[in-house]
């Protein structure tokens, strides 16, 4: 069902970090400055210093996880009060969604930073640098089963059900180039491309199972403070569609979504039955193309004048 004057705002997960994001919130907007603060204070180091530099500790996956968190928390915070941004239902990609989860006022900004930090921390140390590896498959209208049935018998999982056009594959690193060669040999379409990624560990895939019992703890420790009764505006990477209001649904689809795709396809369609109005905010903005090969228009917020000229014109 469509709300009328209802809004999506969904955020961008890792990969999305670039140095100076946030920086001009932080400069002139006092509650990203206090954001900022707050998760410094958190974490016990400088967020901001991290974030404003071209500290290369910006691309360790355990700094980079509650780094976009807080920009993006930093800079929905600033368009709520500039702009009485009021979102309706909430969704992000992988990190994203833990995003998602603070803005909806499920789970407590500080609480969430710590929580990401460790499980960027346990995602890095899952598997050795150098083992496993990820790569982007696109392809004009793509079949998904298609492609998980050429590599069933590969330790390559599909990690990422990105729109119509991209899936991203997950696993072994010697087996990438084995997978590769066969959807090369399948897919003789023009538009058909696999593009390498340059990640750390094979996220979202099987090589995350081993991880998952200490994240369900890292998770158990801090579920007393969630209002897990507001995530049902919340869409779930794991399931496609919107969470079940209890801690423990809550917390099993995050638990589960570190070793299972995320299915952003489904995330899509389920905003996009609520709502026709979706805002893209984070320091990157890669799903806004996605949106479109649905047919639906995203707005992206990556910075304050692109803020203020977005929602100047809503108005």
């Amino acid at each position: 069902m469509i709300h009328e004057n209802s809004a999506a705002v969904v955020f961008p997960g890792q990969g999305s970090q670039r140095p100076g994001m946030g920086k001009d919130f932080f400069d002139n907007v006092p509650i990203s400055r206090q954001t900022f603060e707050e998760a410094s204070d958190a974490l016990g180091w400088d967020v901001a210093a991290l974030c404003f530099s071209e500290d290369e500790r910006l691309n360790l996956t355990e700094f980079t996880q509650p780094c976009i968190v807080t920009t993006e928390i930093a800079m929905f915070r600033a368009v709520q009060t500039l702009f009485s941004f009021s979102p309706s239902f909430y969704g992000g990609h992988s990190l994203g969604e833990f995003s998602a989860l603070v803005a909806a006022g499920v789970f407590p900004f500080q609480d969430t930073l710590r929580i990401v930090h460790e499980r960027g921390r346990l995602m890095q140390n899952a598997v050795p640098v150098g083992v496993g590896g990820m790569a982007a498959v696109i392809l004009n209208d793509l079949d998904v089963q298609q492609i998980r049935s050429l590599l069933s018998d590969l330790p390559v999982d599909v990690a990422n059900e990105n729109s119509l056009h991209q899936v991203v594959i997950s696993g072994d690193a010697k087996a990438l180039p084995v997978a590769e060669s066969r959807l090369t040999e399948q897919f003789t379409d023009s538009s058909f491309r696999v593009v390498p990624l340059r990640v750390s560990a094979p996220f979202h895939s099987r090589f995350m199972k081993s991880i998952e019992e200490p994240f369900e703890q890292v998770l158990r420790a801090s579920s007393p403070l969630w209002k897990s009764q507001n995530a049902d505006k919340v869409t779930s990477n794991y399931t496609g569609g919107y969470h079940l209001p209890t801690t423990e649904a809550v917390s099993t689809a995050l638990v589960l979504q570190l070793s299972h795709a995320v299915r952003w396809v489904d995330n899509m369609r389920t905003l996009s039955s609520s709502t026709k109005s979706v805002f893209e905010v984070g320091p990157g903005r890669p799903l806004r193309d996605f949106f479109k090969t649905i047919g639906i228009t995203c707005s992206s917020v990556t910075t304050l004048s692109a803020a203020e000229r977005l929602f100047r014109n809503e108005k």
